[in-house]
């Protein structure tokens, strides 16, 4: 028989289902998930402790798909870029951030984008598809390895906020939670995971209503309906209002505080008039605010606001009483700071 698709598509119950028609006692789905995902095995040759002809079985039915580091790049400050290679010769990029406290993974959930953010190089590509659940988790696993070789310790956040709008990729990036968070994964807690959106607001929603414990991350960049969709058009049909009221249904079911992410660009957005807007956005409902050092690209015109700009910019939300906190660029060296994700081959 030929292998037609990788086991990790399957859930357990998926599984123990096909071990049934191979006529496997079910709790060979444990093992093998085990396997999958606690060991983080890509061949049937290597779950030890199944029969030999079981191994076999599996390995006509079904495939591995596994992600490879096609690539990787070292910032001078220890951030270290890597381009993976799919299975269908497509690549992404994912990122790993050390600090003295943290160990990120910053992760992609689609191959390229389709939002067209204009201040976001990976919103310049065409989106090919979405990432699947395993693909998602191998570069996870892959990123922890990372780590461990490089700074003696494993992952302790993730962030989805690399290439791709993870909302519009839903089932497979919930999937990949569950894969991380479960004690039959990864067993990550999920206040150590974020999920970043552009704004999909009934789908922020849709979380609320499941029972999300992760955090949420909304990116903004203007508060203003009008500026918002000149840089991001997605405002056009998930626009301020609805996303406020969304933000606020996300605190009183989770009661989980969101995050506002804001990229400070000069001139764009960096004025006491657009401190006023994001303040009254930000006062609907309780959030934080992380400001974000812009990181030009060479697809678009945009500049950083300068320091003074950034930290006067920071000084007035503090003192209409908002938690504001402004994050340094990381990688920017090496295009892995937020916002510069890009495989230049799959530009088009």
């Amino acid at each position: 028989m030929v292998a037609v698709k990788d086991i990790r598509d399957l859930d357990e119950n998926a599984l123990k289902e096909e071990l049934s028609a191979m006529g496997q006692p079910a709790y060979r789905a444990g093992q093998i998930y085990k396997w999958l995902w606690q060991k983080g095995v890509r061949s049937f040759n290597e779950m030890s402790d199944l029969p030999a002809e079981l191994r076999e079985q599996l390995q006509q039915k079904f495939t591995f798909q596994p992600i490879e580091i096609a690539l990787q790049q070292k910032s001078v400050d220890g951030t270290i870029k890597c381009a993976f290679k799919l299975w269908d010769d497509n690549y992404i990029e994912g990122v790993l951030i050390p600090t003295e406290t943290r160990m990120t993974a910053c992760v992609s959930s689609q191959v390229g984008c389709s939002l067209d953010c204009k201040f976001c190089a990976t919103g310049y590509l065409k989106r090919s598809r979405n990432l699947q659940a395993y693909e998602i988790f191998d570069q996870v696993w892959l990123l922890d390895q990372l780590a461990r070789e490089n700074y003696g310790k494993g992952l302790n956040n993730i962030v989805y906020m690399g290439m791709g709008e993870p909302l519009l990729n839903f089932q497979q990036v919930m999937r990949s939670v569950e894969l991380i968070t479960s004690e039959k994964g990864l067993g990550m807690s999920a206040q150590r995971i974020t999920i970043s959106t552009a704004g999909i607001a009934k789908m922020i929603i849709k979380m609320a209503d499941d029972g999300a414990r992760f955090n949420l991350a909304l990116s903004l960049h203007a508060a203003n309906n009008a500026k918002r969709s000149a840089i991001m058009p997605i405002n056009d049909s998930n626009n301020l209002e609805m996303l406020a009221d969304a933000m606020s249904y996300w605190y009183q079911k989770t009661g989980i505080r969101p995050t506002l992410e804001y990229a400070v660009i000069d001139d764009l957005n960096d004025h006491d008039e657009e401190v006023a807007e994001l303040t009254r956005f930000a006062r609907k409902f309780p959030c934080k605010i992380n400001l974000i050092e812009y990181n030009p690209i060479s697809l678009a015109d945009f500049k950083a606001s300068g320091k003074t700009k950034l930290e006067h910019f920071a000084e007035a939300l503090s003192a209409n009483k908002l938690i504001v906190n402004v994050r340094r660029s990381r990688g920017r060296d090496i295009d892995a700071a937020c916002g510069q994700l890009v495989n230049k081959s799959l530009l088009s």
